[in-house]
C-alpha cells in the first residue's frame, strides 16, 4: 500500500514555474516525483481567472484540511 503525502508549498512553486516553462503534466509529476493525477487534481482544484497561483493554492489546501479535520471532529462526538 502506498502512502498519500500532500503538496508542500514548495511543490506547489516548482509546479508553477514548470508550467510557465512549457512542461506537460506528466513532465511535471515527473520531476516531482508524484502520480499525474496529483498535478491534474491540484490544478483543476487551485486553477483561478489569473491562472495558477502556488501562494493562493496552498492556502486554499490548508483551508480544505482544516474544514476535513472540523468535520471529523463533529462526526465523532
Amino acid at each position: 500500500m502506498t502512502t498519500y503525502t500532500q503538496l508542500t508549498c514548495g511543490q506547489r512553486h516548482q509546479i508553477n514555474v514548470l508550467l510557465k516553462t512549457g512542461f506537460l503534466q506528466t513532465e511535471i509529476a515527473h520531476q516531482l516525483g508524484v502520480n499525474k493525477s496529483t498535478i491534474s487534481r491540484e490544478l483543476r482544484r487551485n486553477h483561478g481567472e489569473r491562472g495558477y497561483r502556488p501562494k493562493q493554492a496552498h492556502e486554499k489546501a490548508l483551508e480544505r484540511r482544516k474544514q476535513k479535520t472540523q468535520a471529523f471532529i463533529n462526526a465523532e462526538t
